[in-house]
């Protein structure tokens, strides 16, 4: 029995220890025209696996703002007066989500997570 104890308490310690999950990292850009993106190393974001995502948004504009909608999901990331760059994480479900700027409605994109 005690050679169980052992084993079991250093796994227990490995696991405590070890990083959590590594986050996919996005990135979303909103102006300084009417213009809003999302984009994964360059690339526009159409599909996704379920799963955690930190998404970095640079706004260029104050009269925009940078939402993200989808299941389970309603994070403004950015909000009207405010120029920069914030970051949120989110964890996405299989979906569809919708990055909008809310006072200019036409300002939209989307993608798929499966």
């Amino acid at each position: 029995m005690k050679r169980l104890i052992l084993p079991a308490a250093l796994l227990a310690l490995l696991v405590a220890a070890a990083p959590a999950a590594a986050q996919t990292k996005l990135q979303g850009t909103v102006g300084p025209g009417f213009t809003i993106t999302l984009t994964q190393n360059g690339k526009k974001v159409t599909t996704l696996k379920p799963g955690r995502y930190a998404i970095t948004v640079d706004d260029k504009a104050t009269m925009h703002n940078f939402v993200l909608q989808g299941p389970g999901v309603d994070k403004e990331i950015t909000g009207l007066n405010y120029v920069g760059k914030k970051t949120a994480t989110v964890t996405l479900k299989k979906g569809t989500y919708t990055y909008v700027c809310t006072p200019h409605p036409t300002m939209k994109g989307s993608f798929t997570v499966k």
